[in-house]
């Protein structure tokens, strides 16, 4: 793969869902592999197979890269990349973790939404008789989402066979065409095989998710920015003008940066407009501004406040 130099780091989403009959010993020699390369991560592996986020140098990025495609289970994994000026994450975290999405219960992976280009994402877009499902959180939700999607009305994704129930119930499941995305793709490839199960026949699922949609295709028939689980925390998808969706918690203003409240015991994620993350000291609510141990106010565009070891 070649790589632009056009500046110092690049942050890799990737994913790929095989059978690992060792996970553990995956997880081990990733890290063997970081001890000298210059990389952040989050990155977790499981009998399902790989989810990871990493920043990196250009070296790294590709040292990586092709290490992975070294290896049989991994050689066909596609990589979506962004450029970035510094580290995207605090430090190089990579773990087992028994679901890869958290969901409970095992799904037929055999079976799965049919994978939709973007160019051909873009077009179904057009049609008024789908049904277009965001399976993201809710404040991923908040901050940017495609035109005219829904977000199934439950606190977590565990929930979402109550959400399929209901929607077999709305509409006719084999003749209704569904369409989902996430993120980077790999959310659907577990929830499309859901709804497959609960006997929906028409299911589509965004390839590479909304990362791949914008690099392809841009800002088209997108709402705001995106949420990424890193120190950027929000991203516009490509470059274009696109309406700001999010809202101040504090004021309402329309505004696109997320926080963590600096009360550690609350740590909640919220949007907050430069003038109320003032006021408030980087807290939530009156109460958080109150409680016992309150990170020191500190303005950060973007990122997510720091441990309070670090201010000492």
């Amino acid at each position: 793969m070649t790589l632009p130099e056009n500046s110092p780091y690049k942050v890799l989403a990737y994913y790929h869902i095989t059978q690992l009959s060792d996970p553990q010993k995956e997880v081990l020699a990733h890290k063997e592999f970081f001890k000298d390369k210059d990389i952040t991560s989050r990155i977790y592996i499981s009998e399902e197979g790989i989810n990871g986020q990493m920043c990196a140098s250009l070296e790294s990025a590709r040292s990586y890269m092709e290490w992975m495609h070294s290896k049989a289970e991994f050689k066909d994994m596609p990589f979506k990349l962004t450029p970035h000026h510094e580290p995207a994450f605090p430090r190089k975290v990579v773990k087992y973790r028994k679901q890869l999405v958290a969901y409970d219960r095992p799904v037929n992976m055999k079976k799965r939404g049919t994978h939709v280009s973007p160019a051909k994402w873009k077009e179904m877009l057009k049609s008024d008789s789908k049904i277009l499902i965001d399976v993201r959180n809710d404040y991923e939700w908040k901050v940017g989402r495609f035109e005219g999607a829904e977000l199934p009305p439950y606190e977590t994704f565990r929930e979402f066979d109550e959400y399929a129930k209901e929607l077999k119930d709305k509409v006719d499941p084999k003749e209704t065409p569904v369409m989902m995305y996430c993120t980077g793709g790999i959310r659907c490839e577990f929830y499309s095989a859901a709804l497959m199960e609960y006997g929906f026949e028409k299911v589509y699922q965004l390839d590479g998710g909304v990362i791949n949609y914008g690099e392809k295709e841009g800002v088209d028939h997108w709402l705001g920015k995106l949420f990424v689980f890193d120190d950027r925390l929000v991203v516009p998808i490509a470059e274009g003008e696109t309406k700001v969706i999010g809202q101040c918690h504090h004021c309402n203003m329309l505004y696109e940066s997320y926080y963590n409240c600096a009360n550690m015991d609350c740590n909640k994620l919220f949007i907050c407009c430069a003038g109320c993350l003032k006021e408030h000291a980087g807290c939530c609510s009156k109460e958080c501004q109150c409680a016992e141990r309150v990170r020191p106010y500190h303005h950060q565009t973007h990122k997510p406040f720091l441990r309070l070891h670090n201010y000492r």
